[in-house]
């Protein structure tokens, strides 16, 4: 049965490379994010290729407005989600807890949180109403280990985390399942964004390792949504 797959964050990393999965599986993927170029040149190759369909939509999760009305709109043959999969979400900065930029806990905190949150309001109920549905929250080993010069990063995915098993209880009575993956560090744009384009930096971070990328990330996501339909994987950690 091919699915519908709403994916946040798509136009980059593990967004990208979900997106790819899914739809080289012959599921249809709704793609998100804010680089309209980035997400037409994805929903381009998806759509040429024979197997599942995208559709783009480019929005900002942090915008409540925009993500309720991305959700409310979309063509009835997409509105059906069967899987949503809130992976928008971004380090700014990293420097010491009285030295950071408080625009970048801002950042941090309405991305990685709040978007999940209004994205997540958004499409549940549909799945409420069919009850059933998968949602696939992206969080991260900073969710479990605390480091330094990480503090309101790991902060916002420990919040991710809390929220993830929030939902798992209490979307319990719909069917609906909910998995939190929780990925190590990864070679994707992440530290070159976190650093402010620091290249060299970015580069050090991998140093001595060799680290995830995102098509790795992207099979494991795809198998937790591919068990029957009892099977729920609640948490899971995934390192290099």
């Amino acid at each position: 049965m091919t699915r519908t797959i709403l994916i946040s964050g798509a136009t980059s990393g593990f967004g990208k490379a979900i997106a790819e999965k899914y739809a080289a599986g012959g599921d249809n993927v709704i793609i998100t994010g804010r680089r309209k170029e980035r997400l037409d040149e994805l929903a381009n190759a998806i759509n040429t290729q024979g197997k599942g369909k995208a559709l783009a939509l480019c929005f900002d999760v942090r915008d409540r407005k925009a993500v309720f009305a991305a959700v409310e709109g979309l063509p009835k043959e997409w509105a059906t989600i069967d899987v949503l999969i809130n992976n928008a979400g971004l380090a700014a900065g990293r420097d010491w807890f009285d030295e950071a930029d408080m625009e970048d806990w801002e950042t941090m905190i309405d991305t990685n949180v709040k978007g999940l949150l209004y994205l997540s309001k958004a499409v549940i109920p549909g799945m409420k109403e069919r009850k059933a549905g998968h949602i696939i929250n992206l969080g991260s080993t900073a969710a479990k280990e605390v480091y330094e010069k990480g503090n309101v990063y790991c902060a916002t995915k420990s919040a991710v985390e809390a929220i993830s098993q929030s939902m798992r209880i209490d979307l319990l009575r719909f069917g609906i399942k909910v998995t939190t993956v929780h990925p190590g560090a990864a070679e994707t744009e992440f530290s070159l964004v976190r650093l402010k384009g620091d290249t060299e930096k970015a580069k050090a971070v991998y140093a001595g390792f060799k680290p995830l990328v995102a098509e790795d990330v992207a099979q494991v996501v795809y198998f937790c949504t591919s068990l029957p339909e009892h099977v729920c994987i609640n948490d899971l950690v995934l390192t290099a």
